[in-house]
């Protein structure tokens, strides 16, 4: 702790956003450089507490004492193999990750937390500056090849940490470019796509091999993978979305968010996209269902994209600017934010449930909706009923669907490889994350069900381990 007195006298200071009305007409990150000074002053306030609850609030672990304290001190290359130790890619989640660690500071019992999430992206930005992070090439190889089926974070994790132990690792991606969520759900203003492809041409150097436009259970067959691969980790996303079957849900201009996103993301990319192709909000009247960050990114795109007008709902109620006494620290804050696509325009509104879709000649032209609450249904569950008289027609040219998703998808790998179905909807695995076909393991959303780029990471890492046991017998990866 080389400030014992850095909480008492220093004040919370985030990244500065750039203005608003520069970056909505490009799609480069929204946030500022962030000084040196300024960051070591942050990293001060770092309390040196007794139990690093951040350390328990974050998915991975992070030593977060630890590297904020070499950032104060000015030792950024021991900071970056601290921060390496725990999390493969620093760079992701410290542009898009809600930072859990944060709502479990100690310092936020009654102050502001410590800025963790700028000082964890700051140092991996330093240590690429530098020249710090190298490819790291395994000395000795095992002859054991494995399958990773997506490459999103979970599957992008667990093949650094298997390449690490020696496998031969192939990553397979049904879409046309690696990267899975991160490439194509993420938008470019919120993580450029350069960060990724820096950390691809490392795994690259490293022995990861990576083959796009392999979508396993259709042209690739499930078959040829059991036999070529010693294992083989499912890694796909939970990517199956929650549809709103109501009146008019056939209309034209009605489309899912992971609809919507991927083709911006690919223009973002150079792609060339038919406008008849394209889904674009330009003189628009946008209305988002769905209130977490999907539709957030949703709401950043269609602001770039020149709507006029954008509209947000979310069914549940508005959350509360302050914890309340039913969600205490360390707990994860359920309190109102506001995001850098929120404060572009825009608005939202809370406790709304959309009634059904109205359109001419097969397009959608406007949106019937109405307020709600939720009740005691006497049994202490509580239940929603409409509220008479705030039934409300507006005009909605183009509706995005962002509430979530249902778990993997199915048809196709799924089936044919046997494996069971949870009650959630997720595949089944056991404690050391093996399905209940021997061999066969699953990661990330796929088994956990819609989450967090941190929680991917984190089962990644997790999947890896218990492979190498699997293959080898045992294991040193952490």
């Amino acid at each position: 702790m080389g400030n014992p007195k850095g909480f008492l006298e220093i004040a919370r200071v985030t990244p500065e956003r750039r203005p608003v009305q520069e970056r909505i007409h490009d799609w480069k990150e929204v946030y500022k450089d962030f000084p040196e000074d300024k960051l070591s002053a942050q990293a001060s306030r770092c309390m040196d507490c007794g139990i690093p609850f951040c350390n328990q609030g974050c998915p991975l672990g992070n030593i977060i004492p630890d590297w904020n304290d070499l950032v104060y001190r000015g030792n950024w290359k021991e900071a970056i193999k601290r921060l390496h130790a725990t999390n493969n890619f620093p760079e992701f989640t410290g542009r898009v990750c809600p930072a859990p660690c944060e709502g479990s500071c100690v310092l936020g019992i009654n102050a502001d937390p410590v800025t963790i999430k700028q000082v964890e992206v700051s140092i991996i930005e330093r240590a690429f500056q530098e020249g710090w992070v190298e490819a790291a090439i395994p000395r000795v190889r095992t002859g054991k090849k494995v399958a990773v089926v997506g490459s999103g974070p979970a599957g992008l994790a667990a093949a650094a940490q298997l390449n690490l132990a020696g496998h031969l690792v192939t990553v397979f991606e049904r879409a046309d470019r690696i990267g899975g969520l991160l490439r194509y759900g993420i938008p470019e203003f919120k993580m450029e796509k350069n960060v990724l492809d820096r950390r691809l041409d490392l795994m690259k150097a490293e022995g990861v091999a990576f083959r796009a436009n392999a979508n396993v259970g259709v042209n690739v067959s499930v078959d040829e993978l059991k036999k070529e691969f010693d294992s083989i980790l499912l890694s796909g996303g939970s990517t199956a979305p929650r549809d709103l079957p109501i009146e008019g849900r056939d209309l034209k201009g009605i489309y899912f968010a992971m609809e919507y996103l991927p083709l911006q993301n690919k223009r973002c990319e150079g792609d060339t996209i038919p406008d008849k192709e394209f889904i674009s909000a330009k003189d628009k009247h946008v209305v988002i269902i769905g209130g977490g960050d999907t539709g957030a990114d949703c709401l950043g795109t269609a602001h770039r994209q020149g709507a006029l007008s954008v509209m947000q709902f979310e069914l549940l109620p508005k959350p509360p600017s302050n914890r309340t006494l039913d969600n205490p620290w360390p707990n994860w804050p359920n309190i109102f934010r506001t995001s850098s696509a929120h404060e572009e325009g825009g608005d939202r509104e809370y406790s709304v449930l959309t009634r059904k879709f109205i359109g001419r000649k097969g397009d959608v032209e406007e949106l019937q909706a109405a307020h709600v609450e939720f009740v005691d249904d006497g049994t202490g569950r509580r239940t929603m009923k409409e509220i008479p008289g705030t039934e409300v027609t507006m005009k909605a040219d183009l509706v995005l669907l962002a509430m979530g998703f249902l778990g993997p998808e199915r048809k196709g790998m799924l089936d044919q490889l046997g494996v069971t179905i949870n009650e959630r909807g997720n595949v089944a695995t056991d404690g050391e994350k093996m399905t209940s076909v021997p061999g066969i393991f699953a990661a990330g959303d796929m088994a956990r069900g819609q989450s967090l780029v941190v929680w991917a990471i984190r089962e990644g890492r997790q999947a890896a381990k218990f492979i190498d046991k699997y293959l080898m017998g045992s294991t040193d990866l952490p």
